[in-house]
């Protein structure tokens, strides 16, 4: 008897070891697995690229969630005999690393200007590194069976290409454009941000309304209305029939009397107050689609840095919350205010990473145009190449309820903006000719060009003249819409950067199996893959989106700083285990399910493992001079129990080809503790104790065990794997005991058959 075994099972003192050994044997790269003939040269390949966490700190129980379902599905299929790869790497983030680097050296009272780009940006790759590190090392602790010789960053050198690369070809094809559009300006960090970076918080506040003319207008923000000189009515409305669509009429304001223009559309909500509106253009989305469709003017009345411009007159220069009631006031006093309700809610947009309040702004930014025909592509635009791919069934998305909510988003998507004003990320590709020409001898400089899209500063033809480069850098979501193929070689072919005798990654991993994010960010990231995929490589990027949900606390809210409700999954795992931690997540949470995180049911599946190996234990001591050639003699008795594990074990197989893994994993855990532990093991005592049938016992003992171990692998790896160990060196020192005994074609559990035979499907011992 092994000794490890004569001790009660010790998560913390055997899961570094086993993980070293894993990552020592190689396996986790399929290339390995192919060269020692554990994997077929031609097998089916089966690939995940990890989404990829911020490189801003460490990973919390969500990541945890992904990393072991995702771990899940690839020992499984690594199991089944397939070519099975797991990429790993992380995300730049730019906006929230740049963020958490400018906040500690404020605290060094220093300020990202005092130190300039160069200074700053060396502060960031260092932070950026330190934190990949501890990243990768919780990856280690969950278990995580990542192929590290393939580990990507998306910013590192590679992914800098294949970002400049997609840039060109997006801007020579015409769907990536420089214009005015409104976007989302966070005043408070000074860049453009993403919906996906904008927090909505309900925020009690006022709601006012005023007389414009002849009609009653209500409005949270008034500051915004300086400028407002169109009034938006619905076209059926029989209140105001007999206004018309362009009439004008002279209405005192806030500065004095304007002119306003009745404009009729069918966007405005009847129902909602009185069914009348004034818009503000430049400050809103909705408005400035109103004035784009009809060709109205649009004036700016805040700045950048959230303070009223000259148009507001005396209140110019003010910040909005300075001048709110002081403007209301003056209002008042013209007889324009008619009441206010105290009693307001509001969902008010904030920057995500810095706190600030969202003030919508028209800018120069850089674009993709999401509805430009592209003939490359047989002239569909980017949004049919979203949408085509899940429509066909080329793409399946679980839960399959979040199609309907994809195809709404894509068909009302707006033109992507992709520049952002901080200094940290993929800075834009674009150059810009100096406004002079320095006269260069001989030359015509009639055909100098104003803009040059390259990955290298360029050098005019035609002039002395140098090229300035674009200050902005790109939207993270177009570096990692690339994720699927920037992590498989693209655009690299294969006499360039690819590994000695390897067979090209792209050719044989692309599209990738199955892609695991939480449900938030369908639309933000799942939706870039499938348009960067879609329009650079003509393929899908994945054939199946698993969406997971949102891990709660045992009240049902979201972890958070300010709540103090965190769980760090590293401390879980140090007091209970990977496998505990990798259990309670799995069982019972379905795809885009909320579940509530309970530290009990970590001590739980706990205990299971304590139960796992308490039955090894007595298993190995049973059969220890079991000897017997072939196949198994069973009794009747015995005979039903083997054929119900080979029925089980077929019904999880094809649940496991449904993703149902929290299904599987709940089956398992009973079968185990109720069915074997509770009812075969203690049926084979007393066989064994009495001599009756007593090698038929240990025979099914013996398979029971190790086939359970096989199909427990993927979601407890390290308890199976240790176990798996302990039994080879026990067969090593046994020669008699053969049956149901590991093999050790390998030596590692990680690279055993499954035990069902997918191509004469039906269980194999």
């Amino acid at each position: 008897m092994d000794e490890k075994l004569l001790k009660p099972y010790n998560a913390k003192d055997t899961e570094d070891r086993i993980y070293q050994l894993w990552e020592e044997s190689g396996f986790f790269n399929p290339d390995v697995c192919v060269s020692k003939g554990i994997i077929k040269k031609d097998a089916e390949a089966f690939s995940i690229v990890l989404p990829p966490p911020n490189a801003t700190g460490v990973l919390h129980l969500g990541h945890a969630l992904e990393d072991s379902m995702q771990d899940t599905m690839i020992r499984f299929n690594r199991m089944r005999g397939k070519k099975t790869l797991w990429v790993p790497g992380t995300d730049h983030a730019a906006i929230a690393t740049d963020s958490k680097v400018t906040k500690m050296l404020e605290k060094e009272g220093l300020k990202k200007k005092d130190i300039g780009r160069e200074k700053f940006l060396e502060r960031v790759d260092k932070f950026v590194a330190d934190s990949r590190k501890t990243i990768q090392g919780q990856l280690r602790k969950m278990g995580a069976s990542l192929d590290w010789s393939r580990e990507a960053f998306t910013l590192d050198k590679k992914r800098n290409t294949a970002v400049n690369t997609a840039f060109k070809k997006m801007y020579e094809d015409g769907l990536i454009y420089r214009g005015h559009r409104i976007v989302n300006w966070d005043p408070k960090g000074q860049t453009v941000i993403s919906d996906d970076e904008t927090i909505y918080q309900e925020q009690k506040g006022k709601f006012y309304t005023f007389k414009y003319g002849p009609f009653e207008i209500g409005t949270a923000r008034p500051e915004t209305k300086f400028g407002d000189k169109y009034v938006v009515m619905h076209p059926d409305d029989k209140r105001y029939a007999k206004y018309k669509h362009g009439d004008k009429m002279t209405v005192e304001w806030i500065n004095g009397p304007i002119e306003a223009t009745v404009i009729k559309d069918e966007i405005i909500d009847m129902e909602f107050g009185t069914g009348v509106m004034t818009i503000t253009p430049w400050h809103s989305h909705e408005d400035f689609a109103l004035a784009e469709k009809y060709k109205l003017d649009k004036e700016q009345i805040i700045d950048r840095y959230g303070k009223l411009l000259p148009v507001a007159e005396e209140f110019s220069g003010m910040k909005i919350s300075d001048a709110r009631e002081k403007i209301v006031e003056k209002l008042k006093e013209k007889g324009l205010l008619v009441s206010i309700d105290e009693n307001y809610v509001n969902r008010v947009a904030t920057a995500e990473r810095t706190g600030g309040i969202i003030e919508p702004q028209i800018m120069e930014q850089w674009f993709v145009d999401v509805n430009k025909s592209i003939p490359s592509r047989e002239n569909k635009s980017l949004k049919e190449l979203m949408l085509e791919p899940v429509r066909d069934g080329k793409i399946k998305i679980l839960p399959e309820h979040f199609e309907k909510i994809y195809y709404n988003w894509i068909e009302n998507l707006r033109d992507w903006c992709i520049s952002r004003q901080i200094w940290y990320g993929h800075r834009i590709p674009v150059w810009y000719h100096e406004p002079k020409c320095i006269t260069k001898e001989g030359a015509d400089m009639t055909k100098c060009e104003n803009v040059v899209v390259s990955d290298v500063e360029p050098a005019c033809e035609h002039c002395n003249s140098k090229f300035v480069q674009d200050e902005d850098t790109l939207d993270t979501w177009f570096s990692s819409g690339l994720w699927s193929f920037s992590t498989l070689d693209w655009p690299f072919d294969s006499a360039q950067d690819l590994r000695p005798n390897e067979t090209k990654d792209l050719k044989t991993f692309h599209p990738t199996s199955v892609i695991n994010p939480g449900y938030e960010i369908l639309f933000f990231w799942v939706a870039r893959m499938i348009l960067m995929s879609q329009y650079l490589l003509g393929e899908i990027p994945f054939k199946t989106v698993y969406l997971h949900g949102m891990l709660r606390d045992a009240k049902g809210q979201k972890f958070s700083k300010s709540l103090g409700n965190g769980a760090d999954p590293i401390e879980i795992i140090n007091e209970y285990g990977a496998d505990a931690l990798r259990m309670s997540l799995i069982v019972g949470i379905g795809p885009g399910m909320d579940s509530k995180f309970d530290i009990q049911k970590v001590k739980a599946y706990s205990k299971f493992a304590n139960k796992l190996w308490n039955a090894t234990r007595f298993v190995l001591e049973q059969t220890k001079d079991f000897n017997t050639q072939g196949s198994p003699v069973y009794d009747e008795e015995d005979k039903k129990s083997d054929e119900e594990l080979e029925a089980l074990i077929e019904e999880i197989t094809k649940e496991m080809d449904e993703y149902k893994f929290y299904i599987v994993s709940e089956k398992l855990y009973h079968y185990f503790w109720h069915t074997f532990a509770d009812i075969i093991i203690e049926r084979s005592k007393k066989k064994i104790l009495e001599n009756k049938n007593a090698d038929s016992a240990k025979a099914l003992l013996l398979n029971h065990l190790t086939t359970l171990l096989k199909a427990l692998h993927p979601f407890m790896p390290f308890i199976t794997e240790e176990i798996w160990q302990i039994m080879l060196k026990s067969r090593r020192s046994n020669s008699k005991s053969e049956v149901g005994t590991p093999t050790e074609t390998s030596g590692m559990l990680m690279v055993e058959t499954w035990p069902f035979d997918f191509a004469q499907d039906k269980p194999q011992k």
